[in-house]
C-alpha cells in the first residue's frame, strides 16, 4: 500500500465528448462481425506485438453464464492464429463457482474452456509487482505464474458491472489479474473493513486502475486489447445466469495498442447509440462513477483518449463512434451462440 493519504478524483460521472478531449490519438480498428471470422479479421491488426510465451486473458465466466465471449470464437482463434497460447485466470474474491482453485476448474470444464491449456495464475501463490506513479498502491499482487509470460493478449467482453460500471479491458486486467486473496481485497476492501466491498465510485475506479498499470507495465510493449460489444448486460460475467437480461443493441469488436483508446471508443459508442440504445449501460455507467476510469488511466500516462478509428469493413475508411453505430436499431436480439444449452457450449 501506498504511505500517503491520497484523495480520489470527483469527475466519475461526467462524460467528456470526444470534440472536447485533448492530446495525442492512438489507432483503434473496428468491426461490425460479430464472429469467429471478425474477431480473427480484428486480431490481424494488433497481434504482430504478441512474442515468446503468449498469455490470453479473458473472462472465462461462472458456471453456465449466458453473455461471456462465445467459446467457439477463442477456439478458432487459438487453433488458427496461437496454437500455443495459454488462457490466464484467478480465482475470485467472492464466494461463487470460480472461488477455489478446484471450483475453478469444474466451471472451466462446465463452460468449454477445455480446448488449450487454462493457467490459474493464483493457484500456487502470488507476485507482486510494481505500480509506477500510483496514489493508491506501490505494488500490486497477481497471480504468480502470470510472470511466466512474455505477452499479453487482452481478449475482452465489455459489458457493464455492478460496482465497475462498465468492463473493458480495464477491468479485465485490474481485477482479473489480481489474485483472488489478496490483490482483489486491496481493490475493493477498506483496510479494517467488515465490509468487503467497502470501496465503490471514485477511488474503486483508481485502484482498479493502478491494479492495471501495473501488467501493463510488465508485458509492454508486448500486449494489445481486444474489445468486443456483444451481449452487454449491465451485469457482469462474474454474475453468471443471474446477470440482468440484455436489452443494449451488439454494436461490434474494437482493438488496439492502446488501452485507454480502445476502452473510451466503447465507450463514446455506447454514448452515440441511435434513439436512446444506450440508456441502460449508461445508467450504469454514470451511477457507479465509472467515467473515472477513463480519466485516471490518462492521468497515469497509460494511453490517449483520442483515437483514429478504422473501419476495417469498410476499406480502412476513418469513421468516427456516431458513424460506427449510426445505424443500429434499439433493442437486443439474440444470436446463434444464445440457442443452446448453457448458452456457452456448442
Amino acid at each position: 500500500m501506498s504511505a500517503n493519504s491520497p484523495v480520489p478524483g470527483s469527475d466519475g460521472k461526467k462524460y467528456i465528448p470526444f470534440d472536447q478531449r485533448t492530446g495525442e490519438s492512438s489507432v483503434v480498428f473496428f468491426t461490425r462481425d460479430l464472429s469467429e471470422e471478425g474477431l480473427k479479421k480484428i486480431y490481424d491488426r494488433v497481434g504482430d506485438v504478441l512474442k515468446g510465451r503468449i498469455a490470453v486473458k479473458l473472462h472465462t465466466g461462472e458456471a453456465e453464464g449466458p453473455n461471456i465471449i462465445p467459446r467457439p470464437w477463442v477456439k478458432e482463434l487459438i487453433e488458427t492464429r496461437l496454437p500455443d497460447a495459454t488462457i490466464i485466470e484467478t480465482n475470485t474474491y467472492y464466494e461463487g463457482s470460480r472461488f477455489t482453485t478446484d471450483a475453478h476448474r469444474r466451471t472451466l470444464d462446465i463452460n468449454g474452456w477445455t480446448f488449450c491449456p487454462v493457467d490459474i495464475t493464483d493457484a500456487e501463490g502470488v507476485a507482486a509487482l510494481p505500480v509506477k506513479g500510483g496514489k493508491w498502491f506501490d505494488e500490486m499482487h497477481v497471480g504468480k505464474t502470470m510472470l511466466n509470460y512474455d505477452s499479453l493478449l487482452v481478449l475482452t467482453h465489455f459489458k457493464g458491472h455492478v460496482r465497475g460500471g462498465f468492463g473493458g479491458s480495464n477491468k479485465n486486467i485490474g481485477i482479473g489479474c489480481a489474485d483472488g486473496r489478496i490483490g482483489k481485497k486491496e481493490i475493493h476492501t477498506a483496510e479494517g473493513s467488515d465490509n468487503m466491498w467497502s470501496i465503490s465510485e471514485e477511488e474503486f475506479m483508481e485502484r482498479m486502475t493502478e491494479s492495471t498499470k501495473a501488467t501493463v507495465d510488465f508485458f509492454a510493449p508486448r500486449i494489445c486489447y481486444i474489445n468486443t460489444m456483444r451481449n452487454m448486460s449491465v451485469s457482469c460475467d462474474c454474475e453468471g445466469p443471474d446477470a440482468e437480461p440484455v436489452v443494449t443493441p451488439d454494436v461490434g469488436i474494437l482493438a488496439s495498442l492502446d488501452i485507454l483508446a480502445v476502452d473510451n471508443a466503447c465507450v463514446d459508442m455506447i454514448y452515440s447509440l441511435p434513439d436512446n440504445g444506450g440508456k441502460a449501460m449508461i445508467e450504469r455507467v454514470e451511477s457507479r462513477h465509472s467515467l473515472r476510469q477513463l480519466s485516471y488511466m490518462k492521468e497515469l500516462g497509460m494511453g490517449n483518449d483520442r483515437y483514429t478509428l478504422i473501419d476495417i469493413d469498410n476499406g480502412d475508411d476513418v469513421i468516427s463512434a456516431a458513424d460506427a453505430v449510426k445505424d443500429i436499431k434499439p433493442g437486443w436480439t439474440p444470436d446463434r451462440y444464445n440457442t443452446f444449452w448453457g448458452r456457452n457450449r456448442h
